[in-house]
């Protein structure tokens, strides 16, 4: 049986914003075969809490993602952020280019890797006290939804996803925290309470934070001299801390 298409595959909305400024604080290192941004807190706790970080078309390495990545490591997790985009991410491109076939090109690639970049990850980093959870943004939504219907992880945490269908909502066995913009054509409104009504009727422990005004990619490439982009940028990033830190256990 079909499931219905609940966000779309990347649209032009996903091709647009902000870039940040700052200095990164990271490293990047192979991990598994995928170019990954390392970012790790200052300060670790008894209790390891290892984030996957799952980046837009942009790509972990890009500046934007990378300071996102270093301000999760500031509130003490362990980030990790992986390439599954082969350093052929939408910031070494003309702005002329093809993104509807590059688009559709870069899922599978991104899929076949990522298994063993997580086996890496696991062998490197799995002790009796990690904990791992995982939020993605854009081209990352699935990845978390995948990793949210087995018991990997303690939470998922999604901001503007792309790429799910009904049957990632019905399938959620762990808690899942949605940032979402008000004004989304990947991710509209008729979706957003599709994907609700299968979180009821599942009695899933969800939590959705609508941003008024804001449009799909403020997590990651919001307008920092535009005050409700700030803010709506930076709550939902303390809020992806809260979510994770109430079921990983270190509050």
């Amino acid at each position: 049986m079909s499931s219905t298409t609940l966000a779309s595959a990347p649209a032009s909305c996903c091709f647009t914003g902000v870039k940040h400024f700052g200095t990164p604080v990271g490293r990047v290192v192979d991990l598994g075969g995928l170019e990954t941004y390392i970012s790790e807190p200052k300060e670790q706790g008894p209790q390891k809490i290892v984030m996957l970080f799952l980046a837009d078309v942009w790509g972990s390495l890009w500046i934007n993602n990378k300071l996102l990545q270093d301000y999760f490591a500031s509130v003490g997790y362990y980030v990790l952020g992986p390439d599954y985009l082969f350093g052929d991410a939408v910031p070494n491109h003309p702005p002329d280019f093809d993104r509807h076939t590059w688009a559709k090109t870069k899922l599978k690639p991104a899929r076949d890797a990522f298994p063993k970049w997580l086996e890496a990850v696991k062998e490197i980093h799995g002790t009796e006290n990690t904990k791992y959870c995982a939020v993605g943004y854009c081209f990352g939504a699935p990845f978390v939804m995948e990793l949210a219907a087995t018991d990997f992880i303690e939470a998922g945490a999604l901001a503007h996803p792309a790429f799910l269908d009904e049957s990632h909502f019905e399938d959620l066995k762990k808690p899942l925290l949605l940032c979402c913009a008000e004004e989304d054509h990947t991710f509209p409104l008729p979706s957003r309470r599709r994907a609700e009504d299968i979180l009821v009727e599942r009695k899933a422990n969800y939590y959705f934070q609508i941003f008024a005004g804001i449009k799909h990619g403020f997590a990651v490439r919001g307008n920092p001299d535009v005050e409700q982009e700030r803010w709506s940028k930076e709550e939902c990033a303390r809020t992806v801390d809260r979510w994770f830190k109430r079921f990983a256990g270190s509050e």
